[in-house]
């Protein structure tokens, strides 16, 4: 991953570009409408867990959203954050070069937190996948408050294997609507995307 954002911070010096943008735009608009129609406070404390480029916390920040803290396990990912945040005037978003896998004792307390595509990478982990996947819903317990939104957007897992995965400590809210398409006359999605409420 290292590599991947030293690229996309080159790029991002060079012509501007902020880099890949997981599930696309449309992925950070049903985040964000889904917050709106909830009537989200705007000053909740939201975690974009695995920030990459930053730019899903550039638009929460457009939307008014005040709280806002991403962590990226890399910090190349961090520093290609920080350098969007600046072009974009957008001093009170928080960034941190942060394992969510082992959360510092600071990382707590949030309200909402957000997942596109990082649960997705650490399932492929070659190495002990399932235990890091546990310590995945482990660490989420700890970041998020009882009762606190988890917004994930997956291209791995269906709505099935996730509800699977999070059983323990969560309950599932809502799917959100996503791409449909048909193949062998059978309608799928190829992105799951589910709000889980923390249970008390």
């Amino acid at each position: 991953w290292d590599a991947a954002y030293e690229r996309e911070l080159e790029t991002f010096q060079d012509i501007g570009d902020a880099g890949e943008i997981w599930f696309g735009e449309e992925s950070m608009v049903r985040i964000i409408r889904w917050l709106e129609k909830q009537k989200v406070p705007l000053d909740s404390s939201v975690l974009d867990i695995g920030t990459g480029n930053g730019v899903l916390l550039i638009e929460l920040a457009k939307s008014g959203y005040t709280n806002l803290t991403g962590i990226d396990y890399s910090p190349s990912a961090i520093q290609l954050s920080e350098k969007i945040r600046e072009k974009e005037g957008m001093s009170n978003i928080k960034l941190k070069v942060e394992d969510f896998l082992d959360p510092s004792a600071e990382l707590s307390g949030f309200e909402i937190c957000i997942d596109k595509g990082t649960f997705d990478a650490i399932s492929l982990n070659p190495e002990n996948a399932v235990g890091k996947r546990k310590q995945y819903v482990r660490s989420l317990c700890s970041v998020l408050k009882p009762q606190g939104f988890f917004l994930i957007t997956s291209c791995n897992w269906t709505k099935e294997e996730l509800l699977n995965e999070f059983r323990e400590g969560f309950e599932i809210l809502e799917e959100l609507p996503t791409p449909k398409f048909c193949f062998g006359g059978r309608i799928g999605n190829s992105v799951t995307a589910l709000v889980f409420q923390r249970k008390k």
